[in-house]
């Protein structure tokens, strides 16, 4: 059996429903609020919860437990190697952060969750995900409505650009490795995936100007992109809590420092056609428009 974890968010869910689709794969979800059968009750809060979770299954996808202080962070991605060696997983596959994020604050939580993995009694394959095109498909529908308005799309970007991939198209790549795993877990033959670690960066870069074209072709206005101070961007991040602001100006600070940008992928190994990220924020921005968010 494959185990996931996180199946109440985005990433996780598609997951799940990825592996769901493939012929001959026994799966079931986890998450906090679990669900029954199909979907265990995994709180990483209550280390007690996990080992039961983990039962019967030969694979982990573990989904990295998202935003909270590094503290709160490691103690369940330590709770979650424990309960996985307890119950005696085969082979754990970890959605962590591309090397190009390493300067980022969030890269703290999953270089640590990397080491504690590599000294774990399981194979582990890592993938290394890039930032999520829906990352700036969101800063630029924040601020469509000011940029129709005035003509200019201000954001903390400098000239710099990032590089990042559709959540989507990570789902895929993470169904397709975890699906194989089982597969040689299940067979006892050669493990292709084990000890491995993949960069899943995107193949294009964004920056302020991109997403000044994208609001321009969605809102059919003329909208010129502005670049604005990190201490102002600050002052709109005061309704966060303190680490999910922290988390954001390192995120821009890096964009603009241009350290964001890939040198090099693996996803072309694993998808024929990765989404352009240029279409996956206009499409995201487009249903937000349509939605009124």
């Amino acid at each position: 059996m494959i185990v996931v974890t996180g199946v109440s968010g985005v990433l996780g869910g598609a997951i799940l429903g990825g592996l769901r689709a493939v012929p001959g794969v026994e799966v079931a979800g986890a998450s906090r609020s679990g669900g029954g059968t199909a979907v265990r009750h995994a709180d990483f809060d209550r280390p007690e919860t996990l080992e039961r979770a983990f039962a019967g299954a030969r694979v982990l996808v573990f989904v990295s437990a998202g935003y909270a202080e590094d503290d709160v962070v490691l103690a369940r991605h330590g709770a979650v190697v424990r309960a996985a060696a307890g119950a005696g997983v085969e082979h754990v596959i970890y959605t962590s952060l591309a090397g190009s994020g390493e300067r980022l604050t969030i890269a703290l939580a999953h270089r640590w969750t990397e080491a504690r993995l590599a000294e774990a009694p399981f194979d582990v394959t890592v993938l290394r995900n890039g930032l999520y095109a829906e990352i700036p498909a969101g800063l630029a529908l924040a601020g469509a409505a000011a940029a129709a308005e005035s003509g200019v799309f201000a954001a903390p970007l400098g000239e710099g650009r990032a590089s990042v991939v559709a959540r989507q198209d990570l789902a895929a790549v993470a169904v397709r490795v975890a699906a194989e795993a089982w597969r040689d877990v299940v067979s006892g033959g050669a493990r292709r995936h084990a000890g491995r670690t993949y960069e899943l960066e995107g193949l294009s870069a964004v920056g302020g100007h991109d997403l000044a074209g994208v609001l321009s072709e969605v809102t059919g206005r003329d909208i010129a992109y502005r670049a604005v101070s990190l201490g102002e961007a600050r002052a709109g991040l005061a309704g966060l809590e303190a680490y999910q602001a922290g988390h954001s100006i390192s995120t821009f600070a890096n964009i603009g420092a241009g350290l964001l940008e890939a040198g090099h992928s693996d996803l072309p190994a694993f998808l024929d056609a990765p989404r352009p990220a240029r279409d996956v924020i206009a499409a995201a921005v487009r249903s937000g428009i349509r939605s009124g968010r």
